[in-house]
Formats: structure tokens, C-alpha cells, sequence
């Protein structure tokens, strides 16, 4: 099975920036330990700080759904509900890509 690439936007009430951004970093020493994981970035817009967006590489879909399926994961959606505008957690959208070059 090929690599599978996500993009994730998550775009913050703007009261909520810098609680829901500390929640994202959370997420990531974690996540970058998970079997299966090749890369998880986090990346905030430069001009609209409500706006974050994770670059992810994954051995194959399965993995990032094990990932998906963790309790960091839950834990982060059950402090961040009613602060994020649109997540893959919270009528998220993501992308999911292969890689083939």
C-alpha cells in the first residue's frame, strides 16, 4: 500500500486561538511516536491566525485511522468542542493523497 498524505484545516473561533493552538501542539510529540507516522506538522496561517493546518505522511490509511481512533485525539476534540469554526473533528476537511512520485 502507498504513503497516504493529509492535509487537515482547522479554522479557530477567534476567542480561542491561543487555548485551541496550545491543544494542537499537545498533539504532535505524541503523534510524531505513533507507529506508522512519517511526518505531522502543524503550520498557522501568517495572515489569519485563526487558521492552522497539519501536513501528515503515514505509512497507509490504516495507521492514520488507528492514529485517529487515539485517546490524545479524543482528548483534544473533548477541550477544544465549541471552539473550532471547521475541523476534521468538528466537521472538519481534510485531504487525503497518494503518493505516486
Amino acid at each position: 500500500m502507498s504513503k497516504l498524505t493529509i492535509t487537515g484545516n482547522i479554522k479557530v473561533k477567534s476567542e480561542h486561538v491561543d487555548f485551541v493552538k496550545r491543544e494542537l501542539l499537545k498533539l504532535i510529540p505524541i503523534t510524531r511516536i505513533e507507529k506508522g507516522c512519517i511526518q505531522y506538522d502543524l503550520h498557522q496561517d501568517n495572515k489569519d491566525s485563526t487558521y492552522f493546518m497539519f501536513y501528515e505522511n503515514w505509512e497507509s490509511r490504516d495507521v492514520w485511522q488507528a492514529h485517529m481512533a487515539n485517546d490524545h485525539i479524543k482528548t483534544y476534540v473533548d477541550a477544544t468542542k465549541g471552539m473550532i469554526e471547521n475541523c476534521w473533528l468538528h466537521e472538519f476537511t481534510h485531504h487525503e493523497f497518494t503518493h505516486i512520485g
